[in-house]
């Protein structure tokens, strides 16, 4: 339906987000997702606003946040965003442990939540 804005084609606040995600991720290239967003360069605006503004450490270290959207992504189907975030959690000091025992805490979730919907199970009065 779209075509990814291409960096040489980017101007304005397109080119200005480019800039800022190859200088605050220290890449060269552009990646897909930022381009496909181009084409609508408010949503990239925004989103990228977003994602500094949220995934910036805080509470929670910056491996932690990447680990948490490794985990949402791979509930929501989204092979982009398992291989984008695995790679930025290695890149932040995740090792290949950490994300296989993420890997397993995420399938025991999903499993046990399908079987607590399924047999309906009414929450515990102490956890009220």
């Amino acid at each position: 339906m779209f075509k990814p804005i291409e960096e040489n084609e980017a101007n304005g606040k397109v080119k200005e987000v480019y800039d800022d995600i190859k200088s605050s991720r220290h890449i060269t290239e552009v990646p897909n997702f930022w381009r496909m967003l181009a084409n609508d360069p408010n949503e990239l605006e925004r989103s990228w606003n977003s994602l500094k503004q949220v995934m910036k450490k805080g509470a929670l270290d910056h491996v932690t946040k990447e680990l948490i959207y490794v985990a949402v992504s791979i509930t929501n189907g989204c092979e982009y965003c398992i291989r984008s975030h695995s790679f930025a959690a290695k890149k932040k000091g995740a090792t290949d442990e950490m994300l296989k025992e993420m890997f397993a805490v995420v399938g025991l979730a999903n499993k046990n939540n399908k079987l607590v919907d399924s047999y309906q199970v009414e929450v515990d009065e102490f956890l009220k």
